[in-house]
């Protein structure tokens, strides 16, 4: 990792001696594994039942709080975030398998997989699947996502004020239980229930993305691996624009679109996002893209 962050949020602690709190899924050998890389102001919970039913087929696969997420550490006070720095994290997990895995990457995560792969050499994946990103966005979506983020700064009295701003930001939703918000928020040391993300991160990384885009779209062009985009049909961030560009980049990618998911499309339609990934998988095994044999 590119330095040691320190200072997470109260009652939060990293599930193994290091950075990045992680979570492991079983698989068999002879499957590619995978790597889930959530969206800001996300966790790995976001890929636990994704993650789950894909085990449960056979594939391997790790999933991880980014830094200034969830149980993962909070940079230091005077040490500011840089997008670059997610950038060296994720090539770091990246690089710890033993055979490139395939990339399962939302939003940000996307994102740093776009980049990390089209500008890292060797290049470290062997498949990217993409939740509802492509290098150009909406920046009015954005905007909405950074509100919702930075709308509480003080936090909440109770886990029902938590619910009620959840409910208010995605009413197609069911409303979340204590136990669901529990695992979303921490709680300080005055009893207020916060949000599991560093707050210095809405403009160090949130509002810095655009200056990026031309990065990523030159990375894009350089992405030659077997590429899955599953885009929601009321996406905030996608629209048919921006998948028929992605689309120009990498001629050889493949598009998937859930019609009634929104830019939330892990959690707004799991079951087929991932009937979607498995088929994805099982196509590419069969015609030898994921063959063991493609080595970095």
């Amino acid at each position: 990792m590119v330095s040691q962050p320190s200072f997470p949020p109260a009652a939060a602690a990293p599930s193994y001696a290091g950075p990045l709190a992680l979570e492991r899924f079983s698989g068999r050998q002879d499957q590619p594994q995978l790597l889930f890389a959530h969206g800001f102001g996300q966790t790995r919970l976001a890929w636990t039942r994704a993650a789950q039913r894909l085990s449960a087929q056979g594939y391997a696969g790790t999933s991880f709080d980014a830094r200034g997420h969830g149980q993962s550490l909070w940079n230091r006070p005077d040490q500011d975030y840089a997008l670059e720095q997610f950038i060296d994290d994720l090539a770091t997990l990246a690089g710890q398998h033993a055979a490139p895995p395939v990339l399962v990457g939302a939003s940000m995560g996307g994102l740093l997989g776009l980049y990390v792969q089209g500008h890292r050499d060797p290049p470290p994946f062997r498949a990217l699947v993409l939740a509802d990103i492509t290098p150009r966005w909406e920046a009015a979506g954005v905007e909405r996502i950074l509100g919702f983020m930075g709308a509480h700064p003080q936090g909440f009295e109770h886990l029902d004020h938590a619910a009620d701003a959840i409910a208010a930001y995605l009413p197609h939703r069911a409303r979340k239980s204590a136990a669901e918000l529990e695992k979303l928020l921490v709680q300080d040391a005055g009893g207020r229930w916060r949000w599991h993300w560093d707050p210095r991160m809405l403009d160090s990384i949130g509002r810095r993305g655009e200056a990026y885009q031309a990065t990523l779209i030159e990375a894009t062009r350089r992405i030659d691996v077997p590429v899955l985009l599953v885009s929601g049909g009321r996406s905030e961030l996608v629209n048919d624009a921006h998948v028929d560009e992605f689309l120009s980049l990498v001629p050889h990618a493949r598009h998937v679109r859930l019609p009634e998911a929104t830019h939330m499309v892990v959690g707004d339609d799991n079951d087929a996002f991932t009937r979607t990934i498995s088929a994805f998988l099982s196509e590419l095994q069969a015609d030898g893209s994921l063959s063991r044999g493609d080595s970095r």
